[in-house]
C-alpha cells in the first residue's frame, strides 16, 4: 500500500517518494511543502505520535475509524497536511525492518533527531545508502552534523538568540525580542526544501544521492541578509530600530485618526508623491529631506511630520488616497482581517481539507497544480488500511 500512484499526475513532484522521520516543526515543515508539491509522504511516528499533536490549545476534534472523536492541536495541522501516518518503535525488530523497507523504496528521507541517535537503528546516512544509492538523506538540526555543538538539541527560540535575529528585533531601548512565529524552524524547513530539489536535480546528472546536511543555527544566520553585510562593512553591530527601516526614510508606522498605517515611499519619487498627498508641496524644496541620506539624517524630525499630517486622515481614506497615487501602504491587519483581504481571497490562501482550515503552500504554476487531497493524518491512520 506504501509509495506506489502518484497522488495528483499534474503537481510539480507527483510520484516522488518521501519518508518522513520528523516531528515538531522544521522537518514536518520541509515535508508538507513537498506534499503539497505532490510528492508521496509517509510520516512515521513513534506510539505516542508527534508531539505537537498535543500542543493545545487550540484542540481540532474530527472523528477517528472506531467514531469516536480524537482531539488533536492545531498547532499540529499547520504543518503536517497531505501526508500518510505509520506508527514504528525503532526499538521493535519487525517495525524496524518495515521502516527499512520504506525508505529502501524512497526518493527522500527526512529526519530531525539530534546528530548521532539514528546510527543505533541502522537509520543514518551511511548504513542505509548501500541499499538506496540514489536516496537523498535530508538531516534538520540546531546545529549540523559538525562542530563543537553538532551533539546538542536546537530550539527555535534560542537559534533566534544566537543567531543575532533577536538583537536586530525589537525597539532600541527595550529588551531584544523574538519573532512573533517561529521564524528559525520555518527558515530552515523552507532552506530544507531547496537542499532536497538541488540533490534531486544533481541526481538526475549522477544517478546518485546525497546527505543534505541542514541547520537552524546556519539557516537564521543565512536570513540575516543585509545585517549580516552591515557588520561585516562597518565591523558594527546593526541596532535595533523597532519599526523603522536602518536604510530608508520615511518608512514606519505612522498614526491615523483611527488607528494606524504604514507608509514605505522607498525612493525620492515616492516620498515627494507622499509630500503632495500630504499637502505638504512646503517640504519638496527643503534641502533636509531632499535625498534618502538627508532623510535619514533627520529622521526623527521628518516622522513626527508626517505623522500629524496622516493623523488627520481616517485609515480608509488614506489608504486609498495612496493607493491613487501609487504610494507603497498598507494596513495592519490582524490574522482574522488578513484572510478576509479581497486579495487573499483572491489567491485562495484559505483551504479547507476535511472540515479543517489551513494555509496553501504559496506556489501558482502556470502548467501544474499543488496537491491539496487530504488534512494531516491521525496517528497511524494508515496503518489501519
Amino acid at each position: 500500500m506504501w509509495l506506489t500512484s502518484p497522488r495528483n499526475e499534474n503537481a510539480p513532484l507527483a510520484g516522488l517518494k518521501v519518508v518522513e522521520l520528523a516531528r515538531v516543526l522544521a522537518g514536518p515543515w520541509a515535508g508538507q511543502i513537498l506534499s503539497d508539491l505532490g510528492a508521496d509522504v509517509i510520516k512515521v511516528e513513534s506510539p505516542n505520535g508527534d508531539g505537537t499533536r498535543k500542543w493545545g490549545p487550540p484542540w481540532v476534534e474530527r472523528e477517528g475509524p472506531d467514531g469516536k472523536l480524537r482531539r488533536e492541536a492545531a498547532y499540529y495541522h499547520s504543518a503536517n497536511r497531505g501526508k500518510r501516518s505509520t506508527i514504528a518503535d525503532f526499538k521493535d525488530a519487525d517495525d524496524l525492518a518495515r521502516v527499512k523497507a520504506l525508505i529502501a523504496g524512497a526518493d527522500v528521507l527526512i529526519e530531525n533527531f539530534k546528530t548521532g541517535t539514528l546510527a543505533k537503528f541502522g537509520l543514518d546516512y551511511d548504513s542505509l545508502r548501500g541499499d538506496n544509492p540514489a536516496l537523498v538523506y535530508c538531516s534538520v538540526t540546531g546545529f549540523g552534523q559538525t562542530g563543537p555543538r553538532a551533539h546538542e538539541a536546537g530550539y527555535d527560540f534560542v537559534i533566534q538568540a544566537m543567531s543575532g535575529f533577536m538583537s536586530i528585533t525589537g525597539e532600541p531601548d527595550g529588551q531584544p525580542m523574538k519573532m512573533g512565529i517561529s521564524i528559525s524552524d520555518l527558515t530552515c524547513g523552507l532552506y530544507s526544501v531547496i537542499g532536497i530539489q538541488a540533490a534531486l536535480a544533481m541526481r538526475e546528472r549522477t544517478g546518485r544521492g546525497q546527505h543534505v546536511d541542514m541547520s537552524l543555527l546556519d539557516c537564521s544566520t543565512a536570513l540575516l541578509g543585509s545585517q549580516s553585510m552591515h557588520y561585516f562593512v562597518t565591523g558594527q553591530n546593526p541596532p535595533r530600530m523597532g519599526n523603522e527601516h536602518a536604510q530608508v526614510s520615511a518608512y514606519g508606522v505612522f498614526p491615523t485618526s483611527d488607528g494606524q498605517v504604514v507608509l514605505a515611499p522607498a525612493n525620492d519619487g515616492l516620498f515627494r508623491r507622499l509630500l503632495t498627498l500630504l499637502k505638504r508641496d512646503d517640504l519638496l524644496d527643503e534641502v533636509r529631506f531632499a535625498t534618502n541620506e538627508a532623510r535619514l539624517a533627520n529622521r526623527d524630525e521628518l516622522d513626527a511630520m508626517i505623522a500629524a499630517e496622516t493623523a488627520i486622515w481616517s485609515t480608509a481614506d488614506l489608504l486609498a488616497a495612496c493607493n491613487a497615487g501609487g504610494i507603497p501602504a498598507g494596513p495592519i491587519n490582524g490574522i482574522d482581517a488578513a484572510f478576509a483581504d479581497p486579495q487573499m481571497l483572491a489567491r485562495g490562501m484559505q483551504i479547507e481539507l476535511g472540515g479543517i482550515s489551513g494555509t496553501r503552500s504559496p506556489f501558482t504554476f502556470s502548467e501544474a497544480e499543488l496537491a491539496l487531497d487530504r488534512p494531516s493524518p491521525l496517528l497511524g491512520e494508515d496503518d489501519r488500511g
